[in-house]
C-alpha cells in the first residue's frame, strides 16, 4: 500500500477520514455496499431517494424507491449505525423521467427510463447532495467496475455478466465517474447475498426490483395516458406493401419490433412493427426481414473512450442495442464533441428501435453510447400508394 492509496476506494487518506455517501434504495445491493464500507471504517452516510408519494407507494412491490424500500433502507442504516436521510425528488423524477418516458412513446420511440433516471435524479441531483454533505465520493450498488488509470477513471463491465448494468450507465459523464464508486462490480449477485447474510442484513433475500419502477404491472400505455391524456390518437396499421390492415387506438400501444398483441391474423407470415409514424398516427408492419438494418444514427452521444482511437475510418467496437442482447460487432463513426454518431453493424440486425440506447464497448471497457434516432426505421409507405383493405374492428394492442 502506497501513500497515494490508503484505502480500498483509492483515496490518499485512511477510511476514517474519507466520507462516502451511499445511495440506499432499500435493496440488497445498496445495503451490502453501505455495510461493507462501514465495516472497512469509512465515514458513511446513507441517502435514499423518495420518488413517489409515500402513501401511494407503500403498497407497491418489486419496484425501487417506494415506501417499503425507504423503510428497509432506514432499518439497514440503523443496523450498521450510520446517519440516514431521505431526499424528496418526486417532482424532478416526474418531470425528468416519467414525463420524458411518456413523450418518447408519443414520438414513436421505445424509451429506456432507467438511463434517464441515472442521468438526472441519481447522478445529477443525488451526486450534488453528496457533495453538499462534503463527501469524497458517492457509492452505489450498481454492478459495474470503475477502473482508475493515469488518464482518469474508466467504466468497465461488471465481473458478473448476468448482473452487468453498464447498458444503463453509459451516459455517466467523465466528471461524474471521477466522483462515483461501485464496490460490487467485482463480485456476483450470489456473493452479495452471501455477504448480506454474513452481515445479518434483513434484506438479504429481498427480491430484485423488476420492470420500470413506475410501471410495476407492465402496462405502459396506462401510465402514458394518465400523464398525457391526449396521447391516444386513433390511426391505421399499414402493411409495408401499402395495404391498410385495420385501425388502432394510438401509437403508444406499439413499439418497433413488436409481434405479440397486434391482432393481425390471416397474413401469409408473422408481422412485426417496422416503423411508427406518430405525426400520421400510423403503425407500419411487415415481415421480419423488413426489420433488418445495417446502419443507423444515434444522438446525444456521451463519449467515455480515448479520443485518439477515433478516425475517418471509424472505430471497431461491439455494441448493445438493448440490455438483454449480447454485444454485436460494429463500426462507429464519431467526432469528439459532436452530438451524433453513425453506427454500421457487421451483420444486419432486427428491431433497431428508435429511443433505445446503443452502447459502445471495447472489450470490457464502456466507450459511451447514444440514443437510436428515428431515422433507423424504414421509410413509411407514401399516402398516395395506400390501398385500403377490409379491416376488422379497432382493437388495442396488449
Amino acid at each position: 500500500m502506497t501513500s497515494e492509496n490508503l484505502n480500498s476506494l483509492g483515496f490518499p487518506k485512511p477510511p476514517a477520514a474519507t466520507r462516502i455517501v451511499v445511495a440506499m434504495s432499500g435493496g440488497v445491493d445498496s445495503s451490502v455496499t453501505a455495510a461493507l464500507l462501514k465495516a472497512e471504517g469509512y465515514d458513511v452516510i446513507g441517502l435514499t431517494m423518495q420518488l413517489y408519494d409515500h402513501g401511494a407507494a407503500i403498497a407497491k412491490s418489486k419496484t425501487c424507491c417506494a415506501g417499503q424500500d425507504i423503510y428497509d433502507a432506514r432499518r439497514v442504516a440503523d443496523k450498521i449505525e450510520i446517519p440516514h436521510y431521505v431526499v424528496d425528488y418526486e417532482s424532478t423524477f416526474k418531470s425528468d423521467v416519467m414525463n420524458q418516458f411518456a413523450d418518447s412513446y408519443i414520438r414513436g420511440e421505445t424509451p429506456v427510463p432507467c438511463v434517464i433516471c441515472n442521468q438526472t435524479v441519481k447522478f445529477r441531483d443525488l451526486l450534488k447532495a453528496a457533495k453538499d454533505l462534503e463527501a469524497d465520493a458517492l457509492a452505489t450498488g450498481h454492478y459495474i467496475r470503475r477502473v482508475q488509470t493515469h488518464k482518469g477513471a474508466e467504466m468497465h463491465r461488471a465481473v458478473d455478466p448476468d448482473r452487468d448494468q453498464s447498458y444503463f450507465l453509459y451516459a455517466t459523464t467523465r466528471e461524474q465517474l471521477e466522483f462515483l464508486r461501485f464496490p460490487l462490480g467485482d463480485i456476483t449477485k450470489q456473493e452479495a447475498r452471501a455477504l448480506a447474510r454474513k452481515l445479518d442484513i434483513h434484506v438479504s433475500e429481498k427480491s430484485d426490483s423488476q420492470d420500470i419502477c413506475f410501471v410495476p404491472d407492465g402496462r405502459y400505455a396506462d401510465v402514458i395516458q394518465k400523464l398525457r391524456p391526449e396521447a391516444a390518437v386513433p390511426g391505421e396499421i399499414v402493411h409495408v406493401d401499402g395495404r391498410v390492415i385495420r385501425g388502432h387506438d394510438g401509437v403508444i400501444h406499439f413499439t418497433v419490433g413488436q409481434r405479440r398483441g397486434l391482432g393481425l391474423g390471416g397474413e401469409a407470415e408473422p408481422l412485426y412493427v417496422v416503423q411508427i409514424d406518430p405525426e400520421a398516427a400510423r403503425v407500419i408492419v411487415g415481415p421480419k426481414s423488413a426489420l433488418l438494418k445495417r446502419s443507423f444514427s444515434v444522438h446525444s452521444v456521451n463519449w467515455l473512450g480515448p479520443d485518439e482511437a477515433l478516425g475517418a475510418d471509424g472505430l471497431s467496437v461491439r455494441v448493445k442495442l438493448r440490455n438483454t442482447q449480447g454485444p454485436l460487432a460494429a463500426t462507429v463513426f464519431y467526432e469528439p464533441g459532436k452530438a451524433e454518431a453513425q453506427v454500421v453493424l457487421a451483420e444486419p440486425e432486427g428491431a433497431v428501435a428508435p429511443g433505445q440506447a446503443c452502447v459502445f464497448y471495447d472489450g470490457e471497457r464502456v466507450l459511451g453510447g447514444g440514443w437510436i434516432s428515428r431515422d433507423a426505421a424504414s421509410p413509411a409507405p407514401k399516402p398516395h400508394n395506400l390501398r385500403r383493405a377490409e379491416a376488422p374492428p379497432v382493437a388495442a394492442a396488449e
